[in-house]
């Protein structure tokens, strides 16, 4: 696969490493410590790679007091949408964009591990989707990005850094090409949807437009078993040999099903005919990209080995066997990924 990569990338300066993200077994020893250790692993906290909260729970930093204090887990856009945000921790701040049609509660491995680390991280929930207002209008991606500028611009973020997954990771892109790079100090798209999915002659190696029509079909028919279904490829649990956590199809589910049936149908166009080409063109801050090898529903081919020939400065990382949602499949790796690009 790496030969296929470099082979792809020609002479590009971009650097190509495979990352091997094997989970770490929980030992007997791990299993027989208490009821803490077992409460943990109840509510799904990852049992290696995440260093213990520093500070009790009940414990709040100034700066997370005042927040706490200013109630600030919405704001009204200027059209007079509610979105809804996580904004946990302090320091340099990072800010999560999800995939459709998920919720900030996709980045919880991340954001907990992260703001162990020192770092105050955010997410917000997209219109339309999980507790932010179910809009009819304004599902596209130009108004996405808006929604993220106004949300930096209301907590005055600097120096941030940008994390997008899937269909975030083309909003972040979009961020940029409208609002620029001045708040960002760097960029990251997993498994992202750019430069563009759809199948036309500029882009051949795209999925023709009846399968995302199957997809809206899909939506309509039946979309709570639709979303069942698709928690199969996205997490690689239709692969043989697969070790299926049922939990983590049914967490899925539940985000899914959070999201408006406006917000999901939209989405799917959204999702599919953008072309962020020129958005990834104007990024001029350093880029993280990272896609799983085995992505299923986003192939790597087709999009980050094409994003990592347009972004400058870019880093490409392909994790072998890894789907599509590998911030759940791979977090410990993905987790230590972003901490040393923040470090670096």
């Amino acid at each position: 696969m790496v030969k296929d990569i470099q082979k792809i990338l020609g002479g590009n300066s971009i650097v190509v490493r495979a990352v091997h993200a094997a989970a770490t077994p929980i030992s007997r020893r791990s299993m027989i410590l208490g009821s803490s250790a077992a409460a943990a692993v109840l509510l799904g906290i990852p049992p290696a790679g995440l260093a213990l909260r520093p500070e009790p729970l009940g414990s709040s930093h100034p700066d997370e007091k005042k927040r706490a204090t200013a109630k600030t887990d919405t704001f009204t856009t200027k059209d007079g949408t509610r979105i809804y945000f996580k904004d946990w921790g302090s320091g340099q701040p990072i800010v999560f964009s999800h995939g459709w049609p998920l919720s900030a509660d996709a980045w919880d491995a991340q954001m907990l591990h992260l703001g162990q680390q020192g770092y105050r991280v955010i997410a917000h929930d997209r219109r339309g989707h999980g507790r932010s207002a179910q809009t009819w209008n304004g599902n596209n991606i130009d108004t996405y990005a808006d929604d993220l500028a106004e949300l930096m611009d209301a907590l005055d973020l600097q120096g941030a850094m940008l994390v997008g997954h899937s269909t975030g990771a083309g909003e972040v892109a979009r961020y940029v090409g409208r609002h620029g790079t001045g708040r960002l100090s760097r960029l990251v798209l997993i498994s992202g949807i750019p430069p563009i999915r759809l199948q036309t002659e500029a882009n051949p190696g795209g999925a023709p437009i009846s399968a995302f029509d199957d997809v809206r079909a899909g939506v309509v028919a039946d979309r709570s078993q639709f979303m069942r279904d698709l928690s199969l490829p996205f997490y690689g649990h239709n692969k043989p040999g697969a070790k299926i956590s049922e939990g983590v199809r049914e967490a899925f589910w539940r985000i899914c099903m959070q999201a408006s049936i406006a917000g999901t149908y939209d989405g799917i166009k959204t999702q599919s005919e953008t072309d962020f080409t020129g958005d990834l063109q104007k990024i001029d801050v350093p880029t993280l990209i990272l896609h799983g090898e085995e992505d299923q529903l986003v192939p790597v081919a087709d999009s980050a080995l094409l994003s990592a020939k347009i972004v400058r400065n870019s880093t490409l990382k392909v994790y072998p066997g890894a789907p599509h949602g590998l911030t759940v499949t791979h977090a410990n790796q993905l987790n230590a990924d972003l901490l040393a690009f923040l470090k670096s």
